[in-house]
């Protein structure tokens, strides 16, 4: 059964954001990527309860926090999307060591990220 595996809370400011959640939870949170301003977050241990996710600036007026749910085969997940009723707000694009991700919205407007790992690297 697909589950949450990721989650991205989106900021007008991501350092200050990064300031929050890193005061108030003390989560690790650090820079990925060169250019990119996206902001890894470690939210506990290897082996406790719980999903990692990142900050990055706000794409989208009004959106807060993103889910993305791990799934077997992306073009699947799309099919379904596109059949309940949803939409593929982003194509399906690689992620280089992570794997193949999209952006999708529910029938309520929410949006939300589906990922198929790259299962070669995890290997």
């Amino acid at each position: 059964m697909p589950r949450v595996v990721h989650f991205e809370i989106q900021a007008d400011e991501p350092e200050r954001a990064v300031k929050f959640y890193t005061d108030v939870f003390g989560w690790k949170i650090g820079k990925w990527g060169g250019e990119m301003d996206y902001w890894l977050a470690t939210t506990g241990e290897k082996g406790e309860m719980g999903i990692d996710g990142a900050i990055m600036p706000r794409e989208h007026p009004g959106v807060s926090t993103i889910n993305t749910v791990g799934v077997a085969s992306i073009d699947d997940a799309i099919k379904k999307v596109k059949k309940a009723g949803g939409k593929v707000v982003t194509p399906k694009q690689p992620i280089p060591g992570i794997g193949v991700f999209a952006y999708c919205q529910d029938t309520e407007g929410n949006l939300f990220g589906i990922l198929q790992p790259d299962m070669t690297s995890r290997q």
